[in-house]
C-alpha cells in the first residue's frame, strides 16, 4: 500500500537532506499546491525547517530539512537496550572486552559481506551489492559517482546510540569497507552521523 504523502516526504528529506517544495513536488508526483500543503503541516508539527537561500540573481530560494523531532521518526534500533549493555560490559569486563566484541561483529560482519560480495568483480557492483545489504540492514543505503570518485551513503544509522557510545564500531565499519572494496581504492569517511552530519558518507577513490 502506498505510503501517506507526509511520510513520503519525510522519507525524501531524510534521504536527501534538503529539498525545496518544486523538487518534492516533482519527485513524488504531487502537486506544487499539495506539496506546499504538506511541508506547512509538518512544519507546524514541528518535524521540518524551512531555511532560505539567496541563490545570486532571482528571487532567495526556501529549502526544506529534518528537525531533531523530525529525525526521530527514524528510530535508532533498541537504542536504550544497547547502550546499557555496552555500558555493563565496559563496567564488568573492562575495555579490552568491549574491543573483542566489536573485532568479533566487525569479523562476522565481514565475512557475512564478503561471501554476498564473490560474484561481484566490478567496483560498481560491489557497490550494489553492499548498498543493498546495507539497506536491508536499515542504513538506507545508496551509492553515486561523481567524476572518477565512488561515493558510499548511508542515510540512516540504526546502531547510532551504540555508535555514540563506542566509535570502535565505526572504525570496524570503516576497515570493513576498506576491505571489502580493496587495497586498489582508498576509502574515506567524508561526512557522519555522529559528528553532527546528516548522514555518514564514504568517498572511494583511487
Amino acid at each position: 500500500m502506498k505510503k501517506p504523502a507526509a511520510d513520503r516526504i519525510l522519507m525524501f528529506l531524510k534521504m536527501r537532506g534538503e529539498a525545496t517544495s518544486l523538487l518534492i513536488s516533482e519527485e513524488l508526483s504531487i502537486t506544487k499546491e499539495g506539496a506546499r500543503k504538506h511541508l506547512l503541516n509538518l512544519a507546524e508539527e514541528g518535524l521540518i525547517q524551512p531555511s532560505v537561500k539567496s541563490e545570486g540573481v532571482g528571487r532567495p530560494t526556501t529549502y526544506y530539512t529534518l528537525t531533531e523531532k523530525g529525525l526521530a521518526q527514524f528510530p535508532d534500533t533498541h537504542a536504550d537496550v544497547t547502550v546499557q549493555l555496552l555500558r555493563s560490559v565496559k563496567n564488568l569486563l573492562g575495555e579490552n572486552a568491549l574491543d573483542l566484541l566489536i573485532t568479533d561483529r566487525e569479523k562476522n560482519t565481514h565475512d557475512r559481506y564478503e561471501k554476498a560480495l564473490s560474484n561481484a568483480k566490478s567496483l560498481e557492483k560491489r557497490l550494489e551489492v553492499l548498498t543493498e545489504a546495507r539497506t536491508k540492514e536499515g542504513y538506507m543505503a545508496e551509492w553515486k559517482k561523481e567524476g572518477k570518485e565512488y561515493f558510499l551513503i548511508e542515510n540512516h544509522c540504526p546502531i547510532c546510540a551504540a555508535a555514540t557510545e563506542c566509535q570502535g564500531f565505526c572504525r570496524a565499519e570503516l576497515s570493513n569497507f576498506q576491505s571489502l572494496i580493496g587495497p586498489e581504492y582508498t576509502v574515506e569517511r567524508i561526512d557522519h552521523i555522529i559528528s553532527g552530519g546528516q548522514r555518514c558518507v564514504y568517498k572511494i577513490s583511487q
